[in-house]
């Protein structure tokens, strides 16, 4: 049986003194009737594909749209120009970010963590912490299990479809699983994930989805921007020691509750939001 609570995972680890990938590879093993080395094999070649598919980005591929395809080139180039205003990590944060939502639109390969549409937060966290702190690959392996774990509860409590309970079902989930991950790289301990999930998740909670044309592209590709750099602000947070005075599951389940009193319109339907604007509207027309 998965887990349920994110509270229920933090009992586990403090009762049976594990930590809390472990516990969530452990529940993999026991769902799947799988060995732990075949599950921790399964996750490294997520972590690969992952960290591969940055790699994979070619900044003259344009979408079949027209609408997007440069960004990531743009971003990149700008970050190694050296001025930016938020510092160089950031910046390739973002980079990695707008590259991972151009090759989806692109249709290269990604990994949906925890859909397409969201696919570039957690590498742009993950992978720009990588390579820029040289981590151990095994760390990595355990924060994608820590990452997992947290999007498990959010699938098994709310939703993580856009079509379900808007952007913050995607982007929302995606950014709150990549805050608890890097505080986990950062030695945090099982509370500080949790709280760095529900402070990214609530401050996304609310967000629509309104894909420009019915495509996950606009607003989706730079608004994968922004669920990465709020992980590494709530990360942050968390890590000094602020905490979300509302606990991560009911977090979690005030984001359901907010999803299902969104209208339609503003749950991946191509209607409301920047999609119904004047120039949402001439896209769609012209497509």
């Amino acid at each position: 049986m998965s887990f349920r609570a994110i509270e229920e995972i933090q009992s586990k680890c403090k009762n049976e003194n594990i930590e809390f990938w472990k516990a969530i590879q452990l529940e993999d093993c026991d769902e799947r009737g799988a060995g732990e080395e075949e599950s921790w094999e399964q996750m490294r070649g997520m972590w690969h594909a992952m960290r591969d598919s940055v790699d994979a980005y070619e900044p003259d591929l344009i979408s079949r749209s027209g609408l997007v395809g440069r960004e990531g080139g743009l971003m990149e180039a700008y970050q190694q120009n050296g001025d930016t205003l938020c510092g160089d990590f950031v910046a390739k944060v973002m980079t990695i970010a707008l590259k991972m939502g151009c090759n989806n639109a692109c249709m290269k390969r990604i990994v949906a963590a925890p859909t397409a549409g969201a696919c570039g937060v957690m590498p742009a966290v993950l992978v720009a912490y990588y390579r820029e702190k040289e981590v151990p690959e095994d760390k990595m392996i355990e924060a994608m299990y820590v990452a997992a774990g947290v999007g498990q509860v959010i699938a098994n409590r709310a939703f993580l479809a856009g079509a379900a309970g808007g952007c913050q079902a995607e982007i929302g989930s995606g950014s709150a699983m990549a805050a608890a991950a890097i505080t986990y790289l950062r030695g945090g301990d099982v509370y500080q994930m949790g709280h760095a999930a529900a402070m990214a998740l609530k401050n996304l909670m609310g967000l629509v989805c309104d894909p420009v044309a019915g495509l996950v592209e606009v607003p989706c590709v730079k608004r994968n921007v922004g669920g990465a750099v709020n992980a590494l602000a709530a990360a942050d947070m968390a890590l000094a020691g602020i905490i979300s005075q509302i606990p991560v599951d009911q977090v979690i389940d005030a984001m359901r509750d907010v999803g299902e009193k969104m209208d339609v319109s503003l749950r991946e339907t191509g209607i409301g939001g920047v999609a119904g604007s004047p120039r949402g509207i001439e896209v769609m027309e012209k497509m």
